[in-house]
Formats: C-alpha cells, sequence, structure tokens
C-alpha cells in the first residue's frame, strides 16, 4: 500500500517559457491553457524560475513598463521530483505558498508539472476504487484480517468500518491506515473486537480507551 507519486498525476510536456519571453506572451499562455504559472527554463530544460498571475500582476501595479520572464519570475523555482509521495507534494506546496510545482528528472531537466488541481482529483477517486484498496491491501494485506471480518462501506469518500477484529490493538491501527488511503476524506469506526490485548490480565479495563467494544459472546 502506498500514496500515490508526482509521477502518477502530473502533467507531461509542461508549458515553459525562456528567459526573455515577453510579458503579453507569458500572460498569453496563461489564458490560452487555463493555467495560474509557467516555468521558466534554461536553455538545457532546467527550471530557474516559476512565473504565476501573481508576479504579472505585481509588474503591471508597478507600472514599471515591459519585461520578460527573467525580470518578473520568482527564483529559484520551487521543484518536486517524481518519486515524491502526493503528501510530500501537497506538503511543500502548502509550506512553500505555491500552487504548481516543476517535476525535475534526476539531471534536473523538467519533465512535468504537479499542481493543486491535480491533487484535488484524488478526493474523486470512485468509491468503489477506494473501497477495494482498503479491502485487498490495508486489511488483507498489510493487517492480515479475513475479508469477511470486517465490511467495508464507502460513500463520497467516507468509509464505514463494521465487523470484528482479533485484537483491540489492530482497530486503531486499522482506521488509522484507512485514512491514508488516497480519496479518503472520514473514517466512520464501528469496529469491535475479540480480546483486548492491552489489558495485562486479559479482562477489559474500565473506560476502554477506544469506542468499540468486545464483541458479544455467542449465544
Amino acid at each position: 500500500m502506498r500514496h500515490r507519486r508526482v509521477a502518477d498525476l502530473m502533467t507531461p510536456n509542461a508549458v515553459t517559457v525562456q528567459r526573455g519571453t515577453l510579458f503579453r506572451e507569458i500572460a498569453r499562455l496563461l489564458d490560452e491553457y487555463d493555467i495560474t504559472a509557467v516555468p521558466v527554463v534554461d536553455d538545457d530544460g532546467r527550471p530557474v524560475g516559476v512565473v504565476s498571475e501573481a508576479d504579472l500582476l505585481r509588474r503591471q501595479l508597478s507600472k514599471a513598463g515591459a519585461a520578460n520572464a527573467e525580470a518578473i519570475m520568482t527564483s529559484p523555482a520551487v521543484v518536486a521530483r517524481p518519486e515524491w509521495s502526493v503528501v510530500e507534494a501537497a506538503r511543500t506546496m502548502e509550506q512553500r505558498k505555491v500552487k504548481r510545482l516543476p517535476v525535475i528528472d534526476d539531471g534536473g531537466r523538467l519533465i512535468g508539472v504537479i499542481s493543486r488541481s491535480d491533487l484535488v482529483q484524488l478526493f474523486l477517486r470512485r468509491d468503489r476504487a477506494i473501497q477495494e484498496e482498503i479491502l485487498e491491501e490495508v486489511l488483507t494485506r498489510t493487517l492480515g484480517v479475513a475479508p469477511s471480518a470486517v465490511t467495508v462501506a464507502v460513500a463520497d469518500g467516507t468509509v464505514t468500518l463494521t465487523g470484528t477484529l482479533d485484537r483491540k490493538s489492530l482497530v486503531p491501527i486499522a482506521v488509522r491506515l484507512c485514512e491514508s488511503v488516497d480519496g479518503v476524506i472520514e473514517v466512520i469506526d464501528r469496529l469491535t473486537f475479540e480480546r483486548d490485548d492491552a489489558a495485562r490480565d486479559g479482562s477489559m479495563p474500565d473506560g476502554a480507551a477506544h469506542p468499540g467494544r468486545p464483541a458479544p459472546e455467542p449465544g
């Protein structure tokens, strides 16, 4: 089980400009391709900066006159690597306050761009795909839980877990792993457990930490 990588979601063959590309041409490209920023690359295809809509607006408001990408761009460019998880990419965007990241290869050359809108696509995953990943990757392969032990229902990204696990300690682990699945918005925990492996004597302590409860004894 793993998060999607930047390589899975990035847009390859990204629109780029050179240092000498003029203001009006950059504005035209942003409008034509419906993008909010464009990487500035050198002659070897390595990103040296990024020109965003905000950069264009600042230049326009300054009344500094005509300019090229090198004069307008934000530099150095904040970049991502194709092997990064989408979590790493999202964290970098948040920390650096950017909406798009040029993606570079081992040689530093541009191979694509990943944007916030690309990351949002994760939350548009089909419920069936999320359900299958939880059943196959989380419960069966990672935790070794029999498919018949837990029912996984997914509606609009909200996961409901119902069933019985062998040990109490598995319950928070199962919930946490499900929360980490791409596209999951919330996990509703309705799990119970056969035995409390946190209690040394095997009995249930008062005020159990988990909201679940021991599975009822067969009647």
